[in-house]
């Protein structure tokens, strides 16, 4: 051990206390940096993972979504134009929150619903069902969508403070391992 790892203190019970005490303080501050950063590990392999199902469930929502707006427009014609006339106000919308995850504060989303059905009416003559099936596909896509970039948003902050506080971990343990 070299001498500049020692620290130089005068041999008495006040100093052995005063360095039992930094001793303890030293500990409990790694076990929690080794809690935290288990946390955060955790959250970030869920994250991960929803992540990958929520990409793969999108594709074959989506791929539902185009397919059931092509049956409408066949069934029930161009009615583009009745849905741009009667918009003015979104009916869904989306709330930012913030979730806490061992100390750490991550940005979530989630949609909510506002309003009444402005389109309950539309099809009415002919396709009825079709722009129901159309209504209900792309709201699961919205939903999915917003489900997706909440879980994005909050990767990479998660990331990097990962990053850190294991790095902050690393090197409290081989201080500790040397000393």
């Amino acid at each position: 051990m070299s001498g500049k790892d020692r620290i130089e203190i005068f041999p008495s019970r006040m100093a052995q206390t005063i360095m039992k005490a930094r001793l303890k303080g030293a500990q409990t501050g790694r076990n929690l940096l080794k809690k935290k950063s288990d946390a955060l590990t955790l959250r970030f392999r869920q994250i991960l993972k929803k992540i990958i199902e929520t990409k793969m469930l999108m594709g074959e929502v989506m791929r539902e979504a185009a397919f059931s707006l092509a049956e409408a427009k066949f069934t029930a014609g161009d009615f583009s134009t009745t849905v741009i006339q009667n918009v003015n106000k979104a009916q869904v919308k989306i709330r930012a929150k913030k979730d806490n995850v061992a100390g750490v504060t991550l940005p979530v989303f989630e949609h909510y619903h506002e309003g009444t059905d402005s389109y309950e009416l539309t099809g009415l003559a002919r396709g009825g069902e079709q722009l129901a099936k159309l209504k209900r596909n792309y709201a699961k896509a919205v939903e999915l969508l917003v489900e997706l970039a909440s879980l994005q948003s909050s990767f990479p902050g998660l990331n990097v403070l990962l990053l850190i506080s294991s790095q902050s971990w690393m090197r409290e343990r081989e201080k500790s391992s040397t000393g």
